[in-house]
């Protein structure tokens, strides 16, 4: 009862901003400009100097005269704003939220009650349209994910979790957490693999699990397979609602007790372990993560494991703002939170969201309550369709590939070689790892994949590496940096699971581990690649390469 009641609470304080955001999307040009003045407003409000002079500028001349950026040139200030010197903006600083990149290995975003705010107003017509929508979401417990962090980062970030219930406004907030079917604190285990066992052992204890909500459809995936794994593990928690060995590692949290569950888990895994999750919540309503671009294989292989529940395709969000989200089917521009520009990316333009039409390639820029003016995502759209005067779009998948000695790698020349060796030899591909050889020798590329039944130990596959190297060959800049000799000849790494593998090498090189994402081309350093997988398959390069030229 008290769980309805809670939903019904929940759905009520959301329907308001979802109707202001139906009802005004034939606004949008009013209400971005409005946007845009209130924000340049608190901004004035902090600074002696201004981006700007005299008033306050309007659309055109703030597009005119304030230049597009990215972290590096906010890193400073937010540096000084973390020691207490000059503030981006008037609103007061709630917290930062770590995330990384491309370029950097960590940045720290700031997320200020205005950018909260921001957030909230994105949340509020997506979670109204999800309970409209997914009515089953209204029974039970929901599970939103929680962003890990690593483990040497542990101390520095202990105030900076990644839970997704904080992105809501205080009443959104306190109504979720009494739905919560996990709670945040996993994210203090010793581990990743300590918080992964926690989490599961919460959401076995629910029967009335409702809600799966992940990123990453490869992160779903992962906990779905070490339910077998640790199924003994998970049952003796349950029975007896104490850690056990693992007391240590999670010290901060309360074991959960539920022996009834924990037959119904011994029961699952004994029918059927790729498939408890079936057993375990049949009344699972709804499956939410990514599904477009690199995510679209493992979000079908998602669905398909939860055949139970109804599955929706996250909007594009990125820890720096929220772009699009899911309404009635549709993924329009959340142009109620932040003030949007796009960069077209045939013309260069810099366009208003009003300026777009069906068809165009784009890349999103922010400007937002935590003070980052014009703020670049790497990030590519399609407008897909129009909601009223909203434009909705489709993730096409990061922008830049990676230039290592100017070979030029595209994500899409990497996908081909990629599924080209995998299909001839009846692989699943991964990723291809641009492994950057830091001044201790030449930088090489390293294709993962993944191969069932195969060993957890990864096995470096010579006639594999030979093939990739050939499909990389195709690729003209990569031709020319070979034939230059400035690289190693690739290699390639075939193991049971290569996601895990891949995860493994992001996070040796600072990633956070939520942040992962399937892309099909990344760069990594030497040092995190070595971490993971030693010195032989950097050696079995070298061997090759000297045995093509004698």
């Amino acid at each position: 009862m008290l769980s309805r009641m809670t939903h019904a609470a929940m759905a009520a304080a959301c329907a308001r901003s979802y109707v202001r955001f139906r009802d005004q999307r034939f606004q949008l040009e009013a209400v971005q400009r409005r946007k845009l003045k209130q924000l340049l407003q608190q901004v004035a409000s902090t600074r002696i100097s201004p981006p700007w002079q005299g008033e306050i500028p309007s659309w055109e001349s703030f597009r005119n005269t304030y230049p597009v950026t990215r972290y590096a040139d906010w890193q400073a200030a937010i540096r000084d704003q973390r020691q207490g010197r000059q503030n981006l903006t008037g609103s007061p600083v709630v917290r930062y939220q770590p995330t990384s990149g491309s370029s950097e290995k960590l940045k720290m975003i700031p997320y200020t009650r205005a950018f909260l705010k921001e957030l909230d107003g994105a949340i509020g017509p997506w979670l109204a349209s999800m309970y409209r929508r997914y009515p089953g979401l209204k029974g039970g417990a929901h599970y939103w994910s929680v962003s890990w962090l690593p483990q040497n980062q542990h101390e520095e970030l202990r105030g900076n979790l990644n839970d997704d219930s904080e992105l809501m406004g205080g009443a959104k907030r306190w109504l979720a957490s009494h739905a919560q079917a996990v709670s945040p604190d996993v994210a203090l285990a010793a581990s990743p693999g300590d918080a992964m066992f926690a989490s599961l052992c919460y959401l076995t204890a629910r029967a009335d699990l409702r809600m799966l909500s992940v990123w990453s459809p490869t992160f779903a995936l992962q906990m779905l397979d070490s339910l077998p794994a640790w199924g003994d593990e998970i049952v003796r928690v349950l029975s007896s609602g104490s850690w056990g060995a693992r007391q240590p590692a999670l010290s901060s949290l309360k074991a959960p007790r539920n022996p009834a569950r924990a037959m119904v888990l011994v029961k699952a895994l004994q029918e059927s372990p790729h498939d408890a999750a079936r057993v375990l919540w049949p009344d699972l309503a709804l499956v939410s993560a990514w599904d477009t671009a690199d995510a679209s294989p493992w979000a079908e292989q998602l669905r398909q494991r939860l055949p139970q529940s109804g599955f929706e395709g996250k909007g594009l969000w990125a820890t720096e703002g929220v772009v699009t989200i899911p309404v009635d089917g549709h993924y329009p521009l959340a142009y109620q939170s932040h003030v949007y520009e796009f960069e077209d990316l045939q013309s260069g333009r810099i366009l208003a969201p009003w300026e777009l039409r069906e068809g165009d390639e784009v890349s999103p820029i922010l400007s937002g309550g935590n003070g980052l003016l014009r703020y670049q995502l790497d990030d590519r759209m399609v407008v897909s369709e129009m909601w009223g005067g909203v434009p909705c779009f489709t993730f096409l998948g990061r922008r830049n590939g990676v230039d290592l000695v100017g070979e030029k790698m595209s994500p899409d020349a990497a996908r081909a070689a990629l599924q080209g060796v995998a299909s001839h030899h009846g692989l699943e591909p991964v990723t291809l790892l641009a492994m950057d050889g830091q001044g201790r020798g030449k930088s090489a590329y390293i294709a993962i994949f993944s191969q069932a039944g195969r060993t957890l130990e990864p096995i470096f596959q010579e006639q594999v590496g030979r093939d990739v190297e050939e499909a990389l060959k195709g690729h003209f800049h990569y031709a020319l940096a070979r034939d230059l000799q400035q690289l190693q000849p690739a290699t390639a790494v075939v193991v049971a699971d290569g996601w895990q593998l891949y995860q493994q090498i992001a996070m040796a090189g600072g990633m956070i581990e939520g942040n992962i994402k399937p892309e099909p081309v990344r760069k990594v350093t030497r040092e995190a690649f070595c971490r993971v997988l030693p010195e032989p398959g950097l050696r079995l390069a070298a061997r090759a390469e000297a045995a093509g030229a004698a």
